[in-house]
């Protein structure tokens, strides 16, 4: 199971989501996109979903916390308990076997992060 973990601010759009996703490896073999539940009802990331024809994962901000990245931000860390929300996401999501296939990838106006991973599924 490969799944985009999704990391963004709160007026992102669909493009710099889809900037994102191409960044980190594209949607070709997702089973799903991933984020941090309270923002999982995002308009651009419904749109996105909709656009690669998978559903989104809804990850508790709980579960994310403690979850070992490879990309270290002291402001999400401080927030979440994790170096990113991204790949955090994709890992909880893609299963407890989880490995990173592609560590974070930022948009280019910096309101999207996005990272893949895959795994045997939750």
């Amino acid at each position: 199971m490969k799944v985009a973990g999704l990391g963004f601010k709160k007026d992102v759009t669909l493009a710099s989501l889809r900037e994102a996703l191409v960044a980190a490896g594209g949607a070709d073999g997702l089973a799903a996109v991933a984020t941090v539940s309270d923002k999982a009802d995002a308009e651009a990331l419904k749109l996105l979903a909709h656009e690669c024809g998978v559903p989104i994962k809804a990850i508790a901000a709980d579960m994310l916390a403690g979850i070992a990245t490879p990309t270290q931000s002291s402001l999400v860390a401080e927030r979440f308990g994790t170096g990113s929300v991204a790949e955090a996401a994709a890992l909880a999501a893609a299963g407890p076997r989880a490995r990173l296939i592609a560590p974070r990838a930022v948009s280019q106006d910096r309101t999207a992060t996005a990272a893949i991973a895959e795994g045997d599924g939750p």
